[in-house]
């Protein structure tokens, strides 16, 4: 039963029991010589169609054969308290803004329990290299495609043979629909159901994404730094302090500066986003955000990451961190900052300059997130 309450989010209460993944076949006529009723209709034996500018930067598909280990339309049961609805507004919302969301959703005697997928109208796909690793462990990649179809590129997986990585996708999950309520979520489930499933090393847990899905995945990377431990930011960015990406409260923003990689991978000739990555790194390095790498795709366009540059991509990924060396003096100059601004703040408040004070508020709030926190909730609720 689905209990809407907010348009952003939906509570479902399903009882599940076991970790099952059932597989659904799909059966409709096609001219598609790729097309064979006996089994999933798939994008990987079908055609990719994107309603926007991608679809002239990405071919049509069509591939003869799936191999064995490529799982497509999984159906998956198993939910997780880091998707319940509570859970999402404290980790994605600046904190501001989350508790503008709680109170909105109080006075409409609405709570946020729940969840807001039902995991049964959904469908994933995921590939698991055949061979175990020495360690006993695989790593894990949550792939976010800007694209509604869930698709393994039939490139990649020796690449992910090599690498011992699982990887899992959601269909339903493209540019199109809602970053918070569908696409974050389905990506989380996604891994929870994987970490169910296989035994994962926590340390090559990653998620990563295409275009408009790598930008997601760099939110879901800064929310959830205690589940992923590096990103793979495929042709698109953001820059971090801004509304789409605050840091969040202090003890996840040291584990993201302390354990997370970020691997930009982008077409020397994609010129837009090669800008915004410059621009999301030097934002990062403003917040102390340090252990950044790029890997470029020579003679790329706006496009999927080829094999080679996955390849060295997941390597970068899995090479051991070094902590800064001033890694301490900027947070030190980072926590002055924040203090200087609340500060000024305080004091225009205390003038009865209250319009003044409280765009300056937003703009921290926006610029600092939960670093500026709890101070900046406190000063928001002055009279």
């Amino acid at each position: 039963m689905v209990r809407r309450i907010h348009p952003k989010f939906e509570a479902v209460r399903v009882e599940h029991s076991g970790t099952k993944f059932r597989e659904v076949e799909t059966r409709e006529e096609s001219n598609s010589p790729c097309f064979s009723p006996s089994r999933p209709r798939l994008p990987a034996c079908g055609r990719i169609r994107a309603s926007s500018l991608l679809a002239l930067l990405f071919p049509m598909v069509c591939v003869a054969t799936v191999p064995a280990a490529v799982q497509k339309q999984l159906i998956f049961d198993q939910y997780s308290a880091l998707t319940s609805n509570s859970e999402l507004i404290d980790r994605l919302f600046r904190p501001l803004l989350a508790r503008r969301l709680r109170e909105e959703l109080a006075g409409k005697g609405q709570g946020t329990d729940g969840q807001g997928i039902d995991l049964a109208r959904e469908r994933f796909a995921m590939y698991v290299p055949a061979d175990a690793p020495a360690s006993g462990k695989f790593g894990l990649l949550v792939w976010i495609s800007p694209f509604d179809a869930a698709a393994i590129p039939p490139a990649w997986l020796p690449v992910l043979d090599k690498h011992a990585m699982i990887v899992v996708t959601a269909a339903g999950s493209g540019n199109a629909e809602n970053v918070y309520s569908r696409r974050i979520p389905l990506a989380m489930l996604g891994y929870a159901n994987v970490a169910k499933a296989y035994p994962l090393d926590p340390a090559r847990t990653y998620v990563g994404g295409l275009s408009g899905g790598a930008r997601v995945a760099l939110r879901i990377a800064l929310a959830y730094p205690d589940v992923f431990h590096g990103a793979l930011l495929n042709a698109g960015s953001d820059a971090f302090g801004s509304a789409v990406l605050p840091p969040p409260k202090p003890d996840l923003f040291r584990q993201f500066e302390e354990g997370m990689s970020l691997v930009y991978a982008t077409g020397s000739r994609d010129d837009e986003n090669l800008a915004r990555d410059a621009h999301s790194r030097e934002s990062a390095r403003k917040l102390c955000i340090t252990d950044l790498r790029t890997e470029e795709m020579r003679g790329r366009g706006h496009e999927l990451i080829d094999a080679v540059t996955l390849d060295r991509a997941l390597t970068d990924l899995s090479a051991p961190r070094t902590i800064d060396a001033g890694l301490a003096a900027c947070r030190e100059r980072r926590t002055r900052e924040i203090d200087a601004q609340l500060h000024d703040i305080e004091t225009m408040v205390a003038a009865g300059k209250k319009q003044e004070a409280q765009d300056r508020l937003q703009r921290l709030d926006e610029r600092y997130g939960g670093l500026a926190a709890p101070r900046s909730l406190e000063l928001e609720g002055r009279p």
